[in-house]
This record gives C-alpha cells, structure tokens and sequence, in this order.
C-alpha cells in the first residue's frame, strides 16, 4: 500500500473528522500534512516562492494568500515524497469521498509495468474532458491522456521523479496549483488519469481556498483570453509528444515481449 497524504488546515477539525471516517471505512491509513494557511503568512514568506512579477506576466489575476497557501501545501507534500525517497504516494486535499473500488485502483497503479509521474484520480466537481489516450488496464480501469490534463488537486498520485521535477519546477510560481500542473510544456511532467476515478471531490463543504480569500478581484478578460490561447496551442504540442512518447515505449514493450517469445531455445 502506497503512502497516503492528507492536506488539512490546523483550524478545519471538521474537514479532518470527515477525511478520517472516510479512510477508516476503507482500512486506509494516512499521514496528515499540515497544510500552510496563506492567511499567516508572512510577506517575506509569501516572496520566497511566489513571484508577483510572474503572475503579472503569466496570469489574469494577483493570487490570494489562500491559492499561495494551498500551491505551498502541495509542495510541502512533494517534498515529503522526495525527503522519504517513495516510490510514489497519494496526495489528497481534505474534501473527498471514496469510492468501494479505491483498493482496485490502488492496485492498478502498484501493477503498471510503466514509468510514470502524474495520474489523477478525481476530476474537479465531476468535470469531463475530451480522451486524447486510452490504455485499457485490468478489472476496467483505464489509463488515460486527456486533451488537457484534468483540473483540481483533490486526489493525485505522484511518483519520485515526478515529485522531484515538479519542486524544480515550481520553485518559483505565478499561477494556481492546479493551473500550473496543466502546463506540462513548463513542468515537464506529463500526467494521465485512472479512469473511472475512484475517488470523488465532495461538493458539500464550501473550499477553504475561496473561505480564504480576502476579496473577489477583478479578472482581465482579454488576456485571460490571450493567455487561453497560447496555452492550447503549446498544450496540444506537448500533449501530441507525450502520447507519441507512450506509443514508442508500447512497440519496444511489443517488440520485447515478441522477440521473448519467439526466441529460439539455444
């Protein structure tokens, strides 16, 4: 069994009361990230990782010290899986349900027989997204590319290498968590998700991000619009890349297995 990481805040008893139940109902153990209230941050500790000048340039909107609490959480759980050296380790944000099949899906991942760094295991409020790539996997799961990588940090699987290339990555950060994760272009880490998700994001208990945020601020439409733009056009190249990628690994695995088979006893 995988290491399990819950990220909570210190002051939502509630949200880890409920977390707790969850995975005791499905004999699952965990250990709990404190997560960074943005709200008790210094600026000083605010600049060390989040970048105005990058946000200004990348996104539409100045970030709330809830987003630069939740992207620092996040990091704050990669860098566990580096420090401990895991294989991978799931990542979840304290607003889930499991499904009765999470143990089959945990398995599956255990089972793949392919290196990987990203697989999503929820999709942000039940959201669907166009399939670029599907790899049927057993007990009917599949592993899949969409044309964009699904929204949401609720419930991730991260791998050693993918942990260790996303804190290179993001040393230094401009947009959300989950925003970011979709710029594989930038990261350089590519992920898939594990279909049917087994795990579902809850929609009765209001976003400690939007609960944290000081004011609504106003967005800049046309270069939301620009930056949308940019982003699918180097998003369908580095998607196409990846899944070309894949493809390649699949006819070595083919050509290995083949050339097993075949080979004549000596």
């Amino acid at each position: 069994m995988p290491p399990i990481f819950l990220i909570n805040l210190e002051r939502s008893p509630q949200r880890l009361a409920n977390s707790v139940k969850q995975f005791n109902k499905h004999e699952l153990s965990f250990t709990k990230i404190d997560a960074i209230d943005g709200a008790t941050l210094s600026q000083a500790q605010i600049n060390k990782h989040y970048w105005e000048t990058l946000n200004k340039k990348n996104y539409h909107y100045p970030l709330s010290r809830g987003q630069i609490g939740c992207y620092l959480s996040h990091r704050k759980a990669w860098q566990a899986i580096v420090d401990q050296k895991l294989d991978y380790a799931l990542i979840f944000e304290d607003d889930f349900s499991l499904t009765s099949d999470i143990h089959a899906a945990i398995n599956r991942i255990n089972n793949l027989e392919m290196q990987w760094q990203l697989i999503k295991l929820c999709a942000y409020k039940g959201r669907k997204r166009r399939i670029a790539y599907q790899k049927t996997l057993d007990d009917g799961y599949s592993l899949v590319v969409h044309k964009k990588l699904m929204s949401g940090c609720c419930a991730t699987a991260i791998s050693y290498q993918g942990a260790k290339q996303l804190l290179a990555a993001t040393e230094k950060f401009g947009r959300p968590i989950d925003c970011d994760l979709q710029h594989i272009w930038e990261t350089g880490v590519c992920g898939y998700s594990l279909m049917p998700f087994p795990v579902i994001q809850s929609t009765e208990q209001e976003s400690d991000i939007h609960v944290r945020s000081e004011k609504q601020v106003k967005k800049a439409f046309f270069k939301r619009k620009y930056q949308q733009l940019i982003a699918n056009i180097n998003n369908k190249k580095a998607t196409s890349e990846f899944i070309n990628e894949i493809h390649q690994e699949d006819f070595k695995q083919k050509r290995s297995l083949s050339s097993f088979l075949f080979e004549k006893p000596s």
